[in-house]
């Protein structure tokens, strides 16, 4: 089965978010996602802020008409490598229901080659430490563990 690709359009954002929160990587102790959120105006400041900057693109990934993947493509400059451009995959899901069915690789490989479009010479994204069968997949295609993330909630 083929994917289509296409940025995200405001209506899609409640589907986005679910799709995220889907993804948790606390798994069971995950909260229900509260559904009255959905319509919290900081999903629509990030996705304006998103769509505003051409340096971002927030992808819907569709398969007959339905949604069934996200992901954000960030382009990041560099100084290092002589001035090597960064692609940067970022909140990158694909529904429970389809994974294990080729369309994430499909997903990842299509964001790979907007990439190298973009005059990427390297592509990179974070995983949870948690989420083993995502890393083995990433790994699958391509992807080696070479780096350690740290992060700071502010």
């Amino acid at each position: 089965m083929t994917l289509t690709f296409r940025d995200a359009t405001p209506a899609d954002v409640p589907t986005l978010i679910r799709l995220s929160h889907a993804g948790d990587a606390r798994g069971a102790a995950t909260p229900p996602l509260n559904a009255t959120t959905l319509e919290d105006p900081r999903y629509r400041a990030a996705f304006d802020a998103i769509s505003a900057d051409p340096a971002h693109r927030l992808i819907v990934a569709e398969k007959d008409g339905e949604t069934v993947g996200t992901l954000q493509i960030s382009i990041i400059p560099g100084l290092p490598n002589f001035g090597l451009s960064r692609g940067l995959l970022e909140n990158v899901h694909i529904r429970a229901d389809q994974r294990g069915t080729g369309l994430g690789t499909q997903m990842v490989s299509w964001a790979i080659e907007r990439c190298r479009e973009a005059g990427c010479g390297l592509v990179q994204l974070t995983s949870n430490k948690s989420r083993l069968d995502a890393h083995r997949f990433y790994e699958k295609l391509g992807f080696t563990k070479s780096h350690e993330g740290f992060k700071l909630r502010l």
